[in-house]
């Protein structure tokens, strides 16, 4: 069961932001090719940083600790999930505080139609 354990934490990570999502409205799954070119980069970065760990010798991942499934490589699914999962963990805690504060970024939606004069 302990090979279901990086799951589980990343379950736990998803479910326990999940609920900002849906209760606080922030719309991050919704505006989901923003989120894909939020997170892309990401994923592309520490796969490829992972990778080179990896088949350098200077990282492990403990297999009883891991469904074994590798996904890339070397590199476990739930390895790669992690480079999915926390990052729109992140955007949506972000979003949430955004959201509970009235913080603007610039991108939000702006009541002027065309041809109104401002």
């Amino acid at each position: 069961m302990s090979n279901f354990a990086y799951l589980g934490v990343l379950a736990f990570c998803f479910i326990g932001t999940l609920w900002l999502e849906i209760v606080l409205r922030t719309r991050v799954y919704r505006r989901w090719l923003r989120l894909i070119l939020s997170v892309a980069p990401v994923i592309v970065i520490f796969v490829g940083w992972d990778l080179y760990a990896i088949s350098a010798n200077h990282w492990t991942f403990d297999s009883s600790q891991i469904t074994g499934i590798m996904a890339v490589a070397s590199l476990p699914l739930d390895e790669l999930l992690f480079f999915v999962v926390i990052p729109c963990c992140a955007i949506l805690t972000l979003e949430a505080v955004r959201s509970v504060r009235g913080w603007t970024v610039g991108d939000e939606p702006t009541d002027i139609g065309v041809g109104d004069e401002s």
